[in-house]
């Protein structure tokens, strides 16, 4: 049994979730970095977080298969005894354009982004109900309010998250577990780094506070709504987005 309380983080070993990750193993937590491809970015994510004194563990798992999901979320309840939170953070992109976008680009995204996190939602709520709370973050999109050209499928999968989000939300509100949505704009990642400075430009133009955010951003909003401060707070989308959805 860990004493402390345990974060689950999916896509961590990167970009927002590994800021995520940092920042909960900051407030005391003991957060199991979730990675699909990379166990060496996990590690490394590992090694920061313990270099700042904190705790945690790089644990394997492709959030859009739902039975290695199970495997996953039972294992960190025998090993650790709880689960306290769970940041769905893992997503990928297939951009295009509709008219040239393959039934392949499209589910694999689907898969990833909105299957991903009802799986993870499916295999923790047994836990979060058995111990009468839990606080479920889920990564959403300003796009997926917005839309956005060239990202039918990430939208899509997205604006489902949203959906998602609420729905739950209702279901779990009765044994005291929360669940939310970030919908980060648009964030200097390695998602983001591949665009040209001309797009950044032209991007950073339709953003009333004229830049783009930073992961911890998103990570210190992530945060809040892990916390005691946030428990009274259910089914809503907190946009980190510098302004942008308005």
């Amino acid at each position: 049994m860990t004493e402390k309380k345990v974060a689950v983080v999916t896509g961590a070993s990167r970009g927002i979730g590994r800021a995520i990750a940092c920042e909960l193993a900051s407030r005391g937590m003991f957060v199991i970095i979730n990675y699909n491809g990379s166990r060496e970015k996990a590690e490394e994510v590992k090694a920061e977080i313990e270099a700042k004194g904190g705790e945690g563990e790089a644990c394997q798992c492709n959030v859009a298969d739902y039975e290695a999901c199970r495997s996953f979320f039972k294992e960190i309840v025998r090993k650790h005894g709880h689960i306290d939170v769970l940041v769905n953070n893992a997503g990928i992109t297939k951009d295009g354009l509709l008219m040239a976008m393959t039934e392949e680009d499209f589910s694999r995204v689907v898969d990833t982004n909105l299957k991903g996190t009802f799986h993870c939602i499916r295999h923790v709520s047994r836990q979060m109900l058995k111990q009468r709370s839990g606080r479920i973050v889920n990564l959403a999109s300003v796009v997926g309010i917005c839309g956005n050209a060239g990202q039918a499928n990430y939208a899509a999968s997205k604006a489902g998250v949203i959906g998602l989000t609420k729905s739950a939300a209702k279901e779990l509100a009765s044994r005291g577990i929360t669940v939310n949505a970030i919908a980060p704009g648009f964030i200097r990642t390695d998602m983001t780094e591949v665009l040209s400075d001309k797009v950044k430009e032209e991007t950073a133009k339709m953003i009333p506070m004229g830049s783009f955010g930073e992961p911890k951003d998103v990570a210190k909003a992530a945060v809040f709504l892990a916390s005691e401060e946030a428990r009274y707070i259910t089914g809503q989308v907190l946009c980190v987005d510098g302004g942008m959805a308005m």
